[in-house]
């Protein structure tokens, strides 16, 4: 016996559902109407989901209106206008509250977290975008700057005690936490001071005991070790720290004043240098405590695609506007993270169910 299956679907065809809501007068005038179910808000309007699946085109697939009106219209039969699926974000978003208090609350529990913020245009103007996030976990945060009046607006930092994830920005500094660098950003500078510097070997030597240590971390983990064995660890933060002051010697600080007054301007080489140097135990947490990754790539992952919605859109025409579409991009993050049905969470949302995390905090 041969066997060929063949998966399809069936032809789309919109189904109408109408709602009759009778009305009785009291004997006393007052007139009492039976209550509509949820979805049916207006005497004609789109289901939940037909809007779930307005909502994921615009911010998962990130189609523009048009291309996303068109596309429903060809595949669910139904011509919506671009006013109602440019509608539908703003609509979706108030309900969602309840998911970002919880997200943010579960952040601020959690015993690691990862920060990052980048510029995207609203309104034709700079403004930044802050993401905080965990494994399981993502919330974004709009305002109009990037240092610490932002990030405690954001309300997470503020509140958090684990160990903070970042590339170093001086602002996360400003907190009192435990912090761990991203060793992705320390990379591409020591490879481009080994460009640079062909003729020094302390670039190469720090990139490649980086690597090892992450290897090692590895490999503890794969074991069910605890920590590196410290035969192994203390070798290579040795060589780390030869390197350093090796690099050091050979780009010492320039003490002649910048021409126009104030401090002395340091070569890139030495800013880096110096880093490594005063943040060693940021850089290298990663080997001491097993449960730190070796990079910030987590946030980076969550922060990419609303680059790439900026690629296709060129950015927000209004404040609200880029609220919306980070509050579903947000729930839309964090659900794919539990592996669960996009379309579906967004149809809860829809019907006034939003999902909630209930997985406990973790990295």
């Amino acid at each position: 016996m041969v066997r060929r299956q063949v998966h399809d679907l069936p032809e789309i065809v919109p189904v109408v559902t109408e709602h009759r809501l009778y009305q009785r007068r009291c004997r006393c005038g007052v007139l009492t109407t039976a209550p509509a179910p949820a979805e049916a808000t207006a005497a004609a309007c789109y289901g939940p989901n037909v809007t779930a699946l307005a909502a994921y085109l615009l911010t998962y697939q990130h189609l523009p209106i048009s291309r996303a009106a068109e596309l429903l219209a060809e595949v669910t039969g139904m011509a919506v206008s671009t006013g109602w699926v440019s509608s539908v974000l703003g609509r979706l978003a108030p309900g969602l509250a309840p998911f970002v208090e919880a997200v943010q609350a579960a952040i601020v529990a959690a015993p690691l977290a990862h920060f990052d913020e980048t510029g995207v245009r609203v309104l034709g103007k700079n403004r930044w975008l802050h993401s905080a996030s965990t494994l399981w976990l993502t919330v974004y945060f709009l305002h109009d700057k990037r240092g610490r009046e932002a990030i405690d607006a954001f309300g997470i930092l503020n509140g958090f005690a684990g160990i903070a994830v970042h590339d170093g920005y001086h602002s996360y500094r400003t907190y009192d936490l435990t912090h761990a660098l991203c060793n992705a950003h320390h990379q591409r500078e020591l490879q481009a001071a080994a460009e640079t510097h062909p003729d020094q070997a302390w670039p190469t030597g720090l990139s490649d005991v980086l690597d090892e240590l992450n290897a090692a971390a590895h490999t503890a983990r794969d074991l069910d070790l605890s920590e590196i064995p410290d035969d192994v660890l203390t070798p290579m933060t040795g060589r780390y720290d030869t390197h350093v002051r090796t690099g050091l010697d050979l780009h010492p600080r320039n003490q002649r004043g910048h021409p126009k007054g104030g401090r002395p301007t340091q070569s890139q080489a030495r800013r880096l240098l110096e880093r490594l140097e005063k943040y060693r135990g940021d850089t290298l947490r990663f080997a001491f405590d097993l449960t730190v990754p070796f990079t910030n790539n987590q946030a980076e992952r969550d922060i990419r695609m609303t680059k790439t919605q900026l690629k296709i859109t060129g950015g927000w025409r209004t404040h609200h506007g880029a609220t919306t579409w980070l509050t579903v991009r947000s729930y839309i993050s964090t659900i794919r993270k539990h592996g669960l049905n996009t379309l579906t969470a967004l149809r809860d949302a829809i019907t006034g169910n939003p999902w909630l995390p209930t997985r406990p905090a973790t990295t």
